[in-house]
């Protein structure tokens, strides 16, 4: 399951940064980015991973689609929902699908849920993995924004999933190119699924245009 670029758009958008924007004319962009670990909800994916991305907003809605090397195959993800403001309050809801090329895993579909206020946001998944005949999970996201670039993010598993992780790290741009560096902190079930390398640092770097 997401580089500078994962971190800064699938997961801001379970965390609502990435619905907040409401255009008035259709806007597409695009993404490609690199990072030197790739970890997802406090999973280890791979070590070294190239990504890409495009997305498509019109007024609140959006819809898009990312991929990433993962050693066997692809993941390749696509997403779509709405996001809107009331008042001081952002929401958000959608749907994210991850799907694979090869046989790096099985499919994850979920049900997106996001709110945020000030420098908190909190995000709810609840989903389904079409692995061991089809397994039920949610997952939780609180993230804060501590200012000059620094956040910190926990995030914990449930149903039939288990397992948190803490997340700290910096993010900045120079010359539009986006720069970051994670510390990740996962609980022993986290680190003891496959392919986990238990803690670790990533260093990212991401462009969009």
């Amino acid at each position: 399951m997401k580089t500078l670029a994962k971190i800064l758009s699938v997961s801001a958008l379970v965390s609502g940064s990435f619905l907040t924007s409401s255009v008035t004319n259709a806007d597409v962009s695009y993404n490609v980015g690199f990072v030197s670990e790739y970890y997802y909800r406090g999973i280890y994916q791979k070590n070294a991973s190239a990504s890409a991305g495009v997305d498509y907003e019109q007024n609140g809605f959006y819809v898009g689609a990312w991929t990433a090397d993962v050693g066997d195959g692809l993941e390749v993800d696509g997403y779509l929902g709405y996001g809107g403001e009331i008042g001081d309050l952002n929401y958000g809801v959608g749907f994210t699908g991850y799907y694979y090329t090869g046989g790096f895993d099985e499919t994850y579909e979920e049900v997106n849920l996001s709110a945020g206020y000030g420098p908190l946001s909190i995000g709810y998944s609840i989903g389904e993995w079409e692995g061991d005949g089809g397994t039920d999970y949610d997952f939780l996201e609180v993230s804060i924004d501590l200012g000059a670039g620094f956040y910190g993010l926990y995030g914990s598993f449930g149903d039939e999933f288990d397992g948190d992780y803490f997340e700290v790290g910096y993010a900045t741009s120079v010359s539009e190119i986006d720069l970051g560096v994670a510390l990740i902190f996962p609980s022993d079930e986290l680190e003891g699924t496959d392919n986990a390398d238990g803690e670790g640092i990533t260093l990212s770097i991401g462009k969009s245009f």
